[in-house]
Order: structure tokens, then C-alpha cells, then sequence
């Protein structure tokens, strides 16, 4: 899989990774793995992403620091690669940068249909995650380069983006990584788990308080909605970076197929996360709205007010059931 990427690599000396914005634990889990074995083996190396890391995340950043995009130092770089995303729009202020550069641009991903233009694409649809990519990478160079603080960067990714191994995008494969992975950088799954998931603070768990009492079922009790607002989040002190997984509450519901959270931005639209546990495809949902993503997960925008938004993505979803 990776024969053309490293007999083309040697070519380049100064290598900016890019992960996409609004990020989560795969995109960052791929890009410190990815940065720590490009410089492991020669290659100058930025990490940027336009947006703040999450919270609970950022344990992970003394492994490698990962920065805004700085224009002069995207200027020093002969190749860009792009982690866990197959389209330019999705990685903030580089997509209007390299408008205007023939740097070459390269993609490590999992998710469908990427945009065509890449010089080099990994481009794995039925792989679990982009973690799970990088972790071939350094399988067929040289799987020794892995050390603890890389294994638990990847294995990050890999939880976090199969549901602690519980979506049907893992493979036998994916967890002999996982094995693998606890092997060479000899921790418990419970360190990665409790990093991750269960550092909520008062107001976090308050808000998802907020939250719950606004779920709604539609279309036949198939479809369930929540939805967060500003003043919910006015109310609680928090940020809608704090909605981190609370999807998951609606989609737990007895026979709902899919659900969405609706984070309500006023003026700036209604940005939503959809997830699906049946046949429902959630990525052609999202894509009739100029999003996108995987089967079960995808994520998309409405202009709304929230109310139009919530009818015109049921009508949309409904065509499926």
C-alpha cells in the first residue's frame, strides 16, 4: 500500500501535516504518529491544524507540538500531507493558501469518495480509521519505530474512531493492531479510556443535562434529534466543543436507526453530527447538505434557524427508512 509513498517521500526534505479542523482523536492520534516517523527518519516536519485541540486531547501534544497555520512556514515546505481527510476544503485556511502554490499535496485516509488531485492517495475506505493506515506505514517500513508515546497516538485513533471497538468497521485486523499496539508501548486500555473519556467537568455533564431533555423522536420513532443552543451553553459555561459524544445518548435509544445533535450557531447556521447503528447511510445524508463522512458517522451544516433545519434534514433522512 505504501510503496509508492516511500520511494516518492525521499524526494522532500521539509514536510508540513496537516490535520483537518474541528479535530478529534484519529485526525490528531494519525498526525503525531505521522510527524514522529517523518522525523524519525530524517525529514523536517511542521504539524499545524487551524483550530484548538480538545481538551482531552491535548495530553497527547508533548509528543509532538502542532501549531497554527503560519504562512511562512507553509512558504518552507516542498510537500503537504494531509491526514484523515480526502478533500482541501476540509482543512481550513490551506485550502485558499495552496490555491496559489504547486507545493504537492498528499492524502492518508479512510473516509469515501476523496477529491481528485492528490499526487500520492492513501486512500483506504474499509480500513477503521487513519490511525490504522499510519500503523501499516510503519509496519512496512520498519515496525520498531513505534515506541510507547507513537503507539499510544495511534491507539488513540483507533478507539476513538470505531467506538471502542464497536463499530463494524473493525476487523480482526484492527484489533490484532490494537493488541499490537498495547504490546509495544506496554499500557492498560483503561489509561487511554480514562484520558479520553472521563475527565467531564461539572459543567460539561450539565450541559448534556440541557441536552437530553431535548431529544426528539421522529419518523416513526426512527430518527432521534438533540439539539444544543448558546443559551444552553451561556447557561453552563461551556463551548460546543464540550458536545464531544453526546450523539451517542439519542442513538441509544431503543429502535431508532439514526440520530443527530444540532448545535445551534445563531446566525452562523446549525452545524449537526449524525451517527447510524442500521442500514441508514448517514455520509449520503450528509453529503445532500454539502457535508459528508462514513457510513455511521458524518457531519454536516444548514443555514437554518434551527427549526427549518430540523424538518428539512428529517425530510432528507426519511428517504432511507
Amino acid at each position: 500500500m505504501f510503496e509508492t509513498f516511500l520511494s516518492k517521500i525521499n524526494n522532500h526534505k521539509k514536510i508540513g501535516v496537516i490535520s483537518h479542523i474541528r479535530p478529534d482523536g484519529d485526525c490528531i492520534g494519525s498526525q503525531i504518529a505521522l510527524c514522529r516517523w517523518l522525523s524519525r527518519n530524517g525529514y523536517s516536519v511542521y504539524a499545524f491544524n487551524d483550530d484548538d485541540i480538545p481538551e482531552n486531547l491535548q495530553w497527547m501534544l508533548p509528543y509532538f507540538q502542532i501549531e497554527k497555520p503560519d504562512e511562512e512556514k507553509f512558504e518552507q515546505c516542498d510537500l503537504f500531507i494531509l491526514v484523515d481527510g480526502n478533500a482541501t476544503h476540509r482543512f481550513g485556511t490551506f485550502e485558499n493558501w495552496h490555491a496559489n502554490s504547486d507545493v504537492p499535496v498528499w492524502i492518508i485516509d479512510h473516509h469515501p469518495n476523496p477529491d481528485d488531485g492528490f499526487e500520492v492517495a492513501i486512500s483506504e475506505v474499509n480500513a477503521s480509521s487513519t490511525c490504522e493506515l499510519v500503523y501499516r506505514l510503519y509496519k512496512e517500513h520498519d515496525i520498531s519505530q513505534i515506541d510507547a508515546e507513537t503507539a499510544k497516538a495511534l491507539y488513540t485513533g483507533i478507539i476513538t474512531d470505531t467506538g471502542s471497538l464497536q463499530f463494524d468497521s473493525v476487523t480482526p485486523e484492527t484489533v490484532e493492531i490494537t493488541a499490537d499496539l498495547l504490546r509495544i508501548g506496554n499500557f492498560k486500555p483503561n489509561e487511554i479510556a480514562e484520558a479520553i473519556y472521563s475527565n467531564k467537568t461539572l459543567s460539561q455533564v450539565k450541559l448534556l443535562s440541557l441536552a437530553l431533555k431535548t431529544i426528539e423522536l421522529h419518523k416513526n420513532n426512527q430518527i432521534a434529534v438533540m439539539y444544543v443552543t448558546q443559551e444552553m451553553l451561556n447557561d453552563t459555561g461551556t463551548t460546543y466543543s464540550d458536545c464531544e459524544g453526546f450523539v451517542n445518548y439519542p442513538l441509544s435509544i431503543e429502535n431508532v436507526k439514526a440520530a443527530i445533535l444540532m448545535k445551534d450557531h445563531g446566525e452562523e447556521g446549525v452545524r449537526m453530527s449524525l451517527r447510524s447503528r442500521s442500514n441508514v447511510d448517514v455520509n449520503l445524508w450528509a453529503r445532500e447538505l454539502g457535508g459528508g463522512g462514513h457510513k455511521k458517522a458524518a457531519g454536516a451544516w444548514h443555514k437554518g434557524p434551527l427549526e427549518t433545519a430540523i424538518d428539512e434534514v428529517m425530510n432528507i433522512g426519511s428517504k432511507q427508512l
